[in-house]
């Protein structure tokens, strides 16, 4: 390791790499090494990460505590079949449930990331409900493997349809500036169509045949989308009348992303299961998990859980997760995270009134978008959906030639940077957003 060039690197992964979620064969950039907000590529240019890579890196890059913990744990084991008990995946179980709520929610289940998470709560709601459909949201993604594709809702689910998997619903969840709302004006207006909808839906698909309801607490990958006020407490509340059970995915609004531990924990309700991984150890190991409330965790006191994998609850990757969440509670990150997003959102509004091309900013904690538009007026997107467009490629290279690394789907720029960043790293790389939106407004507005 550390003997081939970066032109080297980049030539094997073009030939012998499969690229998710594109065409093959084409060239990437080849990374040498990263640490705090930062990466670099082998010629020594250095990129400031303000997207979190996948919003996964959320104490930044090689951070000595997280480091500390993994070179401690393979000293002594790296990995103990999920049968035996180990200190690493025990106290990370009281550490993710205290952070939940110990009032509340009661166990974990260890998986390797996001989509399988998704997929064994799916499966726990399906065996402790005794029915079959699953409620998922149109603005969503919840992973790629068989269940948690057809559980999302933007375009990657198409590929897992292929053959199916039954019982998956969507419905159209709120996007407020798409649909042609004002925030802080028409929320309770568009709770109430939006819960009304809904609830019909439910009834057509049979309220007694809905096993459970998955949504993202913030709609992350779709462009940080925000829900109107008493939006998620209104699903909590019809998920509680017709028996459903409801499942937030925190994979990447958890772990002080919002300035709290769980998006969740934003709005005045509780999930039946939480759904992690990501930030759980900052992307340094594969981990997540199904956190289960008590009605669930007692179920499988007298029923066989009949979910399992090899990996469940690898012992490094939990020895990575003990150092991070410790690391998010004794170093106030939640706290800091607050202080950062008035920095952010006070430059993210002043694109809104400075940019023709920028029709929203949607912010809460450090999980940020901007709704990139090419009629402000008439709130029509810089690219349709589902249509392909150069445009916002072209967009998120010229941020990436300018150090300034993130990444966007659709119309939307995330920002999404590292929780540790400061606020002079913040007033640094911001201006160079700004500059590419003039850009932007000179180029594709005029």
């Amino acid at each position: 390791m550390g003997m081939l060039t970066g032109a080297e690197t980049e030539k094997l992964h073009e030939e012998y790499v499969m690229q998710p979620w594109a065409m093959q064969g084409r060239p990437s950039l080849p990374v040498q090494k990263a640490e705090g907000i930062y990466f670099w590529d082998y010629d020594g240019k250095k990129y400031a990460d303000m997207s979190s890579l996948l919003v996964c890196t959320n104490l930044g890059h090689s951070n000595p505590d997280i480091l500390e913990a993994i070179s401690r744990q393979m000293k002594s084991m790296c990995f103990m079949a999920p049968a035996y008990a180990t200190e690493a995946k025990s106290t990370l179980a009281k550490l993710l449930v205290e952070a939940a709520g110990a009032d509340v929610y009661r166990r974990v289940f260890f998986c390797n990331g996001g989509a399988d998470s998704n997929e064994n709560a799916i499966k726990m709601a399906r065996m402790v409900t005794g029915r079959t459909k699953v409620f998922s949201a149109y603005l969503s993604y919840h992973g790629a493997t068989l269940g948690a594709g057809n559980a999302s809702g933007d375009w990657r689910r198409f590929a897992s349809e292929i053959g199916g998997a039954n019982g998956f619903v969507h419905f159209m969840n709120p996007h407020m500036y798409q649909d042609g709302y004002t925030r802080g004006v028409d929320d309770e207006a568009c709770t109430a169509y939006f819960l009304k909808a809904l609830e019909k839906q439910m009834h057509f698909e049979g309220t007694d045949h809905i096993a459970a309801l998955i949504m993202e607490s913030i709609v992350g990958a779709n462009g940080v989308i925000l829900p109107p006020k008493g939006y998620m407490e209104g699903v909590r509340a019809l998920c509680d009348t017709y028996g459903i059970l409801m499942i937030c995915d925190e994979v990447m609004a958890g772990f002080c992303r919002t300035g709290k531990m769980f998006g969740w924990q934003n709005f005045d309700m509780k999930p039946d299961m939480i759904t992690f991984a990501k930030g759980v150890t900052c992307g340094y190991l594969p981990l997540g998990g199904v956190i289960v409330n008590a009605k669930v965790a007692d179920y499988f006191k007298d029923h066989v859980l009949q979910c399992g994998l090899t990996y469940s609850g690898h012992t490094l990757a939990c020895a990575a997760g003990v150092a991070a969440v410790t690391y998010y509670t004794e170093h106030h990150i939640c706290d800091h995270v607050k202080k950062m997003e008035a920095i952010l959102r006070d430059f993210l509004n002043r694109m809104v009134e400075k940019h023709v091309c920028v029709g929203e900013a949607r912010c809460i904690g450090l999980f940020s978008a901007l709704e990139i538009v090419k009629d402000k007026e008439k709130r029509i997107p810089m690219v349709s959906y589902g249509v392909k467009n150069p445009i916002m490629p072209s967009i998120m290279s010229e941020l990436k030639n300018r150090g300034f690394s993130t990444f966007g789907r659709e119309n939307n720029i995330n920002i999404c940077p590292p929780l540790t960043i400061t606020k002079e790293e913040l007033k640094e790389y911001l201006p160079v957003l700004d500059d590419v939106l003039t850009w932007v407004d000179e180029t594709y507005c005029k």
